[in-house]
């Protein structure tokens, strides 16, 4: 590869890295780079780490669990910054309606209602709308689980239990609340 081409793909994947907001796939960033070669792609993007971690002490190009590649501040600086952040892409109601369903799901409309009060409907298609969350309908009640977009976009992995037990520490000494299981 020519140097002028390997410039242009290093720009060309640090640009959709910046803008994406959200972890990027390897194929999504071998279209981004133009190489269309996963080996150069993935040299590139280890250059492109080495690089960011040399240049900044806040910001960091990171591999994910599920081998997606994001770049985002430093997790430690996250409470340092919030004063600083634009609009957050939920509200807190929104969000803590989200936390709820991730820690309970699968879980029911019903139930969120119950629980998060009617202000919970809005939640929900706010929440589809962005693809954090789907449903099953059974019989007349509508159960919803997080997708994987939730997981990429919140950096979680694919187990359910792992993500309950980040949840749980963070309520510190209150114990989980108890799921509710729609009558089939």
């Amino acid at each position: 590869m020519k140097v002028e081409d390997e410039i242009e793909a290093t720009s060309r994947l640090e640009a959709a890295l910046y803008s994406a907001g959200r972890p990027l796939t390897v194929e999504e960033l071998i279209k981004a780079s133009g190489t269309e070669s996963r080996t150069k792609t993935l040299a590139l993007l280890g250059s492109i780490e080495k690089k960011t971690k040399s240049a900044f002490r806040a910001i960091e190009v990171a591999t994910l669990p599920d081998g997606s590649y994001v770049m985002q501040l430093k997790p430690e600086l996250n409470d340092t910054v919030r004063k600083f952040a634009s609009r957050p892409i939920l509200a807190k109601a929104t969000l803590k309606t989200l936390s709820y369903i991730a820690y309970m799901q699968p879980i029911s409309s019903k139930h969120l209602v119950e629980t998060r009060g009617s202000g919970v409907y809005s939640h929900l298609k706010e929440l589809e709308q962005l693809d954090f969350i789907s449903h099953q309908n059974v019989g007349r009640l509508k159960i919803f689980s997080t997708t994987s977009k939730f997981q990429k976009y919140f950096g979680i992995s694919g187990d359910t239990d792992i993500l309950k037990q980040i949840l749980f520490k963070k309520r510190k000494s209150s114990p989980p609340p108890q799921q509710i299981m729609p009558e089939a």
